[in-house]
């Protein structure tokens, strides 16, 4: 028998969050200020795994601006 490991397309906003030690709204904030991604699915919002990364770099960039 074989196993199979399933790799995630996207996350949902709670996984997001998690990811990031980020609560719900601030990462629903981020998505409203255009500054992450997403798609919605149904009522639900997804976020693509390089949009997280994009994200975590536009966060880094503005954070070397600043110094």
């Amino acid at each position: 028998m074989t196993t199979y490991e399933i790799k995630r397309r996207w996350h949902t906003v709670a996984e997001v969050a998690e990811m990031l030690g980020y609560g719900e709204t601030k990462v629903r904030m981020a998505i409203i200020a255009g500054d992450l991604k997403s798609v919605k699915d149904g009522k639900l919002r997804r976020i693509l795994p390089e949009w997280v990364d994009e994200y975590v770099a536009l966060k880094v960039a503005e954070s070397e601006r600043n110094l």
